[in-house]
C-alpha cells in the first residue's frame, strides 16, 4: 500500500478503539518499552497525543520518564516552516493546544537538538523495514535528520508492520524501533 492508502486504513482502525481500549494497549506499549535497552541515556524526546486521532498516550511513557529521573523534550510545531523547538519539560511547562489539537509547550528551556539521545515518534503506520508514515508533513523527518546520528528512533503502534510502504522515499528516516501493545520490532 502506499502512504495515502496506509493513512486512511490506520486512521480509521484507531477510531474503533473505545477509551478503555485505547488505555489498555497504551499501557501495554510503555510496558514493552521497558524491555528495550534504551534507558541508560538523559535525554528523551516525547511527544503528547492527540486525542481527536487516538493516539497512543504517552502519559505512561512520561511516568516511566518520570520514576527513572530522566530528562523529557517535548516540541512545539511551526507549521508556517515546518519546524519544530524543543522545550525541557518541568514543573514550570505550560501546555496549550495549538490549531490542530496537538498539546505542545507554551515557551521554556530552549533544548538543542543535539542533547537529545531518544526520540518517541508517533506514526499512523510503519513497513518491516522501519520506514513509517505520519500525517504528511515532514515535521518528524526534518527534526530527525538535524539530529545526532546515534539517536535512537522508537515508533509507538497499536498495529503490527505492513510488509511494506510502497512510496517511502530516500530522504525518509526510518525507525531504530516500533514497540506494540504486544511486542517490539527492531531495523
Amino acid at each position: 500500500m502506499n502512504k495515502k492508502e496506509l493513512r486512511l486504513k490506520y486512521k480509521a482502525l484507531r477510531q474503533q478503539f473505545s477509551e478503555n481500549e485505547l488505555e489498555e494497549k497504551s499501557l501495554a506499549i510503555a510496558n514493552q518499552l521497558l524491555k528495550l535497552d534504551i534507558w541508560q541515556h538523559t535525554y528523551y524526546h516525547l511527544f503528547l497525543p492527540i486525542e481527536e486521532q487516538k493516539e497512543v498516550n504517552t502519559e505512561y511513557i512520561l511516568q516511566i520518564l518520570a520514576g527513572k529521573d530522566k530528562e523529557v523534550v517535548l516540541s512545539k510545531s511551526h507549521f508556517e516552516t515546518v519546524s519544530m523547538t524543543h522545550y525541557l519539560l518541568t514543573d514550570n511547562t505550560k501546555i496549550k493546544k495549538n490549531e490542530y489539537n496537538i498539546p505542545e509547550p507554551v515557551d521554556g528551556l530552549e533544548v538543542p537538538v543535539s542533547k537529545i539521545d531518544v526520540v518517541f515518534i508517533p506514526l499512523l503506520a510503519y513497513d518491516k523495514e522501519g520506514n513509517r508514515v505520519g500525517y504528511g508533513k515532514g515535521f518528524y523527518d526534518r527534526f530527525l535528520s538535524s539530529c545526532k546520528n546515534e539517536v535512537i528512533k522508537i515508533g509507538v503502534s497499536f498495529f503490527d508492520p505492513e510488509e511494506k510502504i510502497e512510496d517511502h522515499f530516500e530522504n525518509d528516516i526510518s525507525l531504530n524501533h516500533c514497540v506494540t501493545p504486544t511486542q517490539s520490532f527492531s531495523f
